[in-house]
């Protein structure tokens, strides 16, 4: 795993500033401690941080074709590279390495843009092309590796691996995006395209940027994606032994390193699979992770153990203190933007113990999306089901009136919030399920934000992102479309954000067998009863793996990997929460009311409302802004 920053100058060939490219590549160390290069010709630069994987002896990058006119810098790994090598050998290239890196420049001379959908892996690449005067970006099929870019003003496209890469050259402009501030108070983070930051965006997964020098403009576009055709695979026992064996092939595939591996072990189903099945393809005992929690309540370790002493492994486990809250600030750094998953704090943790024995660890990551695994899509199912049968023309005022006349019930289970169910059942479905997955539903974030903020939004609401996606799935199944819609956003903007910048800060490799393009491809192929059955989710994967997971361990509630934030506020925490609503840095920053604030600090600390999910995000909002100032200041907002 690595990081890249790079210097493109589109509209000629002048001279790159290698100290601002230093400085870029610099900001990525943690990325990349194991070295360090770059390429500077004329009007581009591109910089590399190096955490040695594979090739540990010749595998430097930047990394050149044979006649030195393509070179590459790059991110990530590409698993089938030994296919691909021997395939552009016989086509008569010549390899002086033994890393996946050098596939990509012979890759791009023999295929062109097209190379990447040969890539079977996870990655981020940036490539120059002297002879076309050509940079290419790429991004992998899931997202799992991030590539941000911006433009300056004087036509210079900066990129990398990390937000902190752009904002360490002078001249990108500061000024926040006012829609990505309402999309991180709707889902807690920020969904690609955007970022925090009006001038920068994310590249988004399976996509491609080509920039000829010279040319007004890039061309941006997709080279794969998700497709829920029509089902393919209606048959369990088909399912379950189709899954098994793509599920250990591509779990095989990651086993190739040429440093210590190990795996997270969480004793959830996903990261059990993953262990079980790395213990029957290796011959030495696997070194597992996991996180223990002095709260029982949130404590999985117990599981995790079992499945250790199951497959004999070297099992290494920290225990977290539930008032563990010296990460908050830290986190700031750790992501750049805002970001309000509280799991990256345990995420964190278990990324920094693994780091202690290991360089790569497998995952469980992607497991809920793959195979409908939240409790969120039955919910979601189930009131579907009601959408469809009642006409819209009836449908929309009379669970829009009930909801309006219900009392509102944020205290109970969601089962039982009948105002929550009957608004959602007046919505269309993107919109129904942008209310389920919502942090903080539209009125509170119309009552927090301030008057001049609202302005600023001009109308535009979170709801959009999700109704953009659902204009491009290509299925009419409920469950099918919200995985469809869970992949373009909160896996991406989510999970794998979340997981990249706590193992990066880290140094250490994360790869995720269940997000194997293949695998991913293969599973949109299966009928949605062999994912979500009965109202229990993940299904085919549960019977797929009982041989190799206790029957209690697959079928338990599931738990999830959480903090206790509502008790923390009332506690630890509190003190730092009535910092933040009498002080000044969310005050200054002109986006909020401020008595709103007060008043969510007030109901939770007595007791009357629980607004931990709301006071996270202000939290972490308010942890960034404070991070940010240590920058240039910013230039207010701007619409893109």
């Amino acid at each position: 795993m690595c990081g890249l920053a790079g210097i493109f100058d589109t509209r000629g060939g002048g001279e790159i500033d290698g100290a601002i490219l230093g400085r870029m590549t610099d900001s990525l160390a943690h990325r990349g401690p194991d070295g360090r290069g770059e390429h500077l010709g004329p009007g581009i630069g591109l910089g590399h941080r190096r955490l040695a994987i594979i090739d540990v002896g010749g595998g430097h990058q930047p990394l050149y074709n044979e006649d030195g006119r393509v070179v590459v810098v790059f991110n990530g790994e590409i698993y089938n590279f030994h296919e691909l090598a021997a395939e552009l050998e016989a086509a008569g290239h010549i390899f002086r390495t033994h890393s996946d890196t050098e596939v990509i420049v012979h890759a791009w001379e023999e295929w062109g843009e097209a190379a990447v959908r040969r890539f079977r892996g996870m990655f981020a690449l940036a490539l120059w092309d002297e002879g076309a005067r050509t940079l290419f970006l790429a991004r992998d099929h899931m997202g799992k590796k991030p590539l941000y870019y911006g433009s300056l003003s004087d036509g210079t496209l900066v990129f990398g691996s990390e937000l902190k890469a752009l904002l360490a050259h002078p001249g990108l402009p500061r000024h926040f995006d006012p829609l990505a501030i309402e999309e991180y108070f709707a889902f807690g983070y920020i969904p690609d395209p955007r970022s925090i930051y009006g001038a920068v965006s994310k590249l988004p997964p399976a996509h491609t940027l080509l920039w000829r020098q010279g040319d007004a403009a890039p061309r941006i576009e997709p080279f794969w994606d998700l497709g829920f055709h029509e089902p393919q695979v209606k048959d369990m026992d088909e399912a379950k032994a189709g899954l098994i064996a793509r599920l250990t092939e591509a779990t095989r595939l990651r086993l190739v390193s040429d440093v210590p591996l190990g795996a997270f072990l969480s004793g959830g189903v996903d990261s059990s699979a993953v262990v079980a099945l790395m213990a029957g393809l290796t011959g030495e005992p696997v070194k597992t992770f996991s996180i223990s929690f002095d709260d029982p309540r949130y404590d999985e370790s117990g599981y995790a153990r079992r499945m250790a002493e199951r497959y004999r492994t070297d099992h290494h486990t920290r225990q977290v203190g539930t008032n563990d809250i010296a990460l908050l600030d830290r986190l700031a750094s750790v992501y750049d933007e805002p970001f309000g998953d509280s799991s990256a704090m345990p995420t964190y943790r278990v990324c920094a113990l693994a780091r202690e024995k290991v360089t790569v660890a497998l995952s469980g990551d992607g497991g809920d999306e793959l195979f409908a695994g939240y409790r969120r899509y039955a919910l979601h199912a189930g009131a579907e089901r009601v959408r469809r049968l009642i006409p819209a023309a009836i449908r929309r005022p009379l669970f829009g009136l009930l909801g309006r006349a219900y009392p509102k019930a944020d205290w109970a289970p969601r089962h039982f919030r009948a105002k929550t169910t009957f608004q959602e059942l007046a919505l269309e479905t993107s919109d129904a399920y942008f209310q389920a997955v919502s942090v903080i539903n539209d009125d509170l974030r119309a009552r927090l934000f301030s008057p001049a903020f609202r302005r600023e939004l001009q109308g535009y609401g979170a709801a959009e992102v999700l109704r953009g996606h659902m204009r491009r799935v290509d299925t009419d199944d409920v469950v099918l479309q919200t995985q469809y819609l869970d992949m373009k956003t909160w896996l991406p903007g989510g999970i794998l954000v979340k997981v990249d910048r706590a193992s990066m800060a880290n140094s250490l490799e994360v790869r995720a067998p269940l997000l194997d393009c293949r695998l991913a491809d293969w599973s949109a192929g299966l009928a949605p009863g062999l994912k979500l059955r009965d109202g229990e989710g993940k299904a085919v994967l549960k019977r797929a793996v009982e041989p190799l997971v206790d029957y209690d361990l697959l079928y338990r509630p599931k738990q999830g990997f959480s903090m206790p934030l509502a008790r923390w506020f009332r506690g630890a925490l509190q003190s730092r929460l009535w910092a933040m609503a009498e002080g000044s840095t969310l005050e200054d920053s002109g986006i909020f009311d401020m008595n709103e604030v007060c008043r969510l600090v007030r109901q939770h600390a007595t007791g009357q409302r629980d607004h931990s999910a709301a006071l996270w995000l202000l939290l972490m909002f308010e942890a960034f802004l404070s991070h940010a100032a240590g920058s240039p200041k910013r230039e207010g907002f701007h619409h893109v």
